[in-house]
């Protein structure tokens, strides 16, 4: 929507690089919040009145459930009014920078950072286009450093970067001479390219360097016919018996450099970096974010770029104007110099009509950064975000040294990153005893202390002062993978939850500490996120607790003649109104924000519980969690199902046992108060707000009876679990009624 411009840029001089406008339903926003804040405390009136008011141990303990579950529900809404009290929009306006800086070779340079762990899991076939979309960008070659960080430790990422490099010598001039957007080979030969010798070309070579990388992966080692130069098998020789992906020495091996290596038209080619860090079985890794510090300590020692782009290894690159559209705050003279880091929104390809599992992530990935941006800036989702890397170095009045001066921001680099002195000190810098008694995690780089290292590394940065922005171009700036089955949804979704829970439950919470270092709109905006987890609570209340006073025939609800009704139907639509609202101008669609919300409701009895049990049982000392890669392998069979809209369900979860509970309950508690009040045993005035609940979730459950009943493909729901929920569902109705009656 518009809004009026709040801010245009560099003053009179030039023409403007950006512009902020305000959302014009801010007003609306606000009257409407004031409002349901109203009704949310004339509820706790009314809850607070009946717990005080009981009778029983049973009405007491349901009573003060409901309290309990709407009271996690009001914050929870409070902390999605923080991002609605101040939305903009942003525009940036790239034409304009050759006014402001005539010659590209004045741009800053870029170090960009791409991880990947697992080659089986994270097939090196799309990192590889992941890199090469970024190596392809609209700007000066020699400014570009792409580092490639294999967790792995596989020779098999290794072989398939070598192959990229080659290929690169050919890729990069055709885009510059057809001047394509698609820059990932993979994504820009799926689609409707014009066809001429030239391109046909180019495929060829492109599908010899899949066949090649594909042929490796299926032996699952490099072969010596697949070696072509002496440089390559001394590169691979580290590969012996005594090297596995938990126990290695550091591997860096320089791939490209900018200066030397020249692309089919005589244009330097970017620098092209393979890292894989020294692993120890005894010495801790930290996951994701010790790579990327690693990356970020041998970066500065080979190029030092003052502007560092973090990516997934599926997210590609689907702008190449997207560094100029950074450029247009980074080069404004008048811009806040706190402004530590600017986050593009991930985006997916591949999605289904309707996107079933709510893979878009519409809310966290589009709507809350641009209610985010308004404050002090979004949080750092993971990818798609260009750091200042002096960032990564403390506060902005305060800046942290290393330990040595090579890693500072300030350093300049004078020296070939394949010199013998420069490829010494990475890998020192790159050994897993490093940073042993230093800042690295705490004060420095990105942050150890959680799972979910991305949120909780901007996290720290709003926190000592540093501010972000929302850059979301006409054209996506990056296209990524998702899952397509629902296991590997909930998984991915399980660990986010664990790494938000250490960060909620810790001395760091947004409550306490985020409120009194950032102010408390911000701090609500980062708790929305850490206490994801908690709504496990009040969905698996009203999921089953309603179902279970139906089936023993026990109202707890206002009756249909009674105004308390009113109060639950304002609150109840009002609620689901806006979100929806936000949804549809956010520029989905009702069907995909259906699926957005039946999502919530699945995610609250399965991921969001289970993350909060295995994180309790961390703190206790019972459980240990690792970082679980999510798959991006997927076969023709789960594809085509996906493509149909058709859930898949296929193992034999524990995350599926409570969801199918939920399903049946809610079936049987439905059917069983609609027999009773066809019957006339029941009235239905007495029990409306009891029913519609139930049918409201089992409308939801649609996919999950289709998968217990009429399906008999590999992505049905196994038999095995749909007996354990039964006997569950059994011996929780039992429980019930033996208690709640009493």
């Amino acid at each position: 929507m518009k809004g009026s411009i709040e801010n245009s840029t560099t003053g009179h001089a030039h023409p403007p690089l950006h512009t902020v406008k305000v959302l014009r339903r801010t007003p609306l926003n606000r009257v409407f919040a004031a409002f349901y804040l109203a009704g949310i405390l004339v509820l706790f009136y009314h809850h607070t009145r009946l717990v005080l008011s009981s009778t029983t141990i049973s009405s007491f303990l349901i009573r003060f459930s409901f309290l309990a579950a709407d009271i996690v529900l009001a914050f929870m809404w409070s902390t999605v009014q923080s991002f609605r009290m101040r939305p903009v929009r942003r525009r940036e306006f790239p034409g304009n920078l050759k006014r402001v800086i005539e010659n590209s070779c004045d741009f800053p340079g870029l170090d960009v950072f791409i991880c990947t762990a697992d080659p089986y899991k994270e097939p090196p076939l799309g990192v590889a286009n992941t890199a090469l979309s970024t190596m392809a960008y609209e700007y000066s070659t020699e400014k570009i450093s792409v580092y490639v960080s294999d967790d792995g430790g596989s020779e098999l990422t290794l072989f398939a970067f070598m192959e990229a490099a080659k290929f690169a010598g050919y890729w990069l001039p055709f885009c510059r001479k057809k001047k394509i957007e698609e820059r990932s080979p993979e994504a820009y030969f799926k689609s409707n390219y014009a066809y001429c010798s030239e391109t046909e070309d180019i495929k060829i070579k492109y599908d010899a360097m899949k066949k090649r990388i594909e042929t490796v992966m299926e032996k699952g080692k490099v072969c010596d016919e697949y070696v072509s130069s002496k440089e390559e098998r001394e590169a691979l020789s580290k590969w012996i018996d005594k090297f596995t992906r938990q126990d290695h020495p550091a591997v860096i091996q320089v791939l490209l450099e900018s200066g030397q290596d020249k692309d089919t038209s005589g244009h330097s080619m970017p620098n092209l970096i393979y890292v894989s860090r020294q692993k120890s079985r005894t010495s801790p890794h930290h996951f994701k974010a010790g790579a990327l510090n690693t990356l970020l300590r041998v970066s500065a020692i080979m190029t030092n770029a003052p502007i560092v782009l973090t990516q997934d290894c599926d997210m590609y690159s689907n702008n190449p104007l997207t560094p100029q559209h950074v450029l247009c705050y980074i080069c404004d003279p008048a811009m806040d110099p706190k402004l530590g880091y600017i986050q593009f929104p991930q985006r997916f390809h591949g999605l289904n009509k309707n996107d079933i599992y709510a893979s878009e992530f519409k809310p966290l990935y589009l709507t809350n950064p641009a209610g985010m941006d308004g404050l002090a800036g979004p949080c750092y989702v993971g990818s798609g975000c260009f750091f200042r890397r002096r960032v990564f170095f403390g506060a902005p009045s305060s800046m942290v040294s290393p330990e040595i001066s090579e890693l500072s921001p300030c350093h300049v680099v004078d020296k070939s990153i394949r010199s013998r002195e420069v490829l010494a000190l990475a890998h020192h810098v790159a050994g897993c005893n490093y940073e042993d008694g230093t800042n690295w995690g705490s004060k420095v780089g990105f942050r150890y202390g959680s799972l979910s290292e991305d949120y909780f590394t901007g996290y720290r940065m709003h926190c000592e002062g540093w501010r972000s922005l929302f850059c979301q171009p006409d054209r996506e700036a990056f296209l990524g993978d998702m899952p397509i089955s629902l296991i590997d949804v909930l998984t991915q979704n399980k660990r986010w939850c664990i790494g938000l829970s250490e960060v909620a439950f810790s001395k760091y919470s947004p409550v306490t500490y985020g409120t009194m270092a950032m102010g408390p709109l911000m701090a609500l905006s980062y708790a929305n996120n850490a206490y994801w987890p908690t709504l496990s609570f009040p969905i698996i209340i009203y999921g089953f607790l309603p179902q279970l006073a139906l089936l023993i025939n026990l109202p707890i609800f206002p009756k249909v003649y009674e105004p308390w009704l009113i109060l639950y139907i304002f609150l109840f639509v009002g609620a689901y109104a806006q979100d929806l609202i936000d949804f549809i101008l956010g520029g989905g669609t009702v069907q995909k924000w259906w699926n957005e919300q039946r999502m919530w409701l699945i995610r609250g009895v399965t991921s969001y519980p289970f993350g909060l049990v295995e994180f309790s049982l961390k703190c206790l000392g019972f459980s240990y969690f690792g970082f679980n890669v999510t798959s991006k392998v997927v076969d023709d069979e789960q594809r085509k199902r996906y493509e149909q809209g058709i859930f898949e369900f296929g193992v034999a979860s524990p995350m599926f046992v409570p969801l199918t509970m939920a399903a049946m309950i809610n079936l049987v508690s439905f059917l069983l108060g609609f027999v009773e009040i066809s019957r006339g045993r029941r009235r239905m005035e007495e029990w409306f707000i009891e029913m519609f609940i139930t049918g409201f979730v089992m409308l939801n459950c649609c996919p999950i009876y289709k998968a217990m009943v009429f399906r008999k493909d590999k992505g049905r729901m196994p038999t095995k679990t749909t007996i354990i929920s039964a006997v569950f569902v059994y011996a929780l109705y039992t429980a019930a009624y033996l208690t709640l009656k009493i």
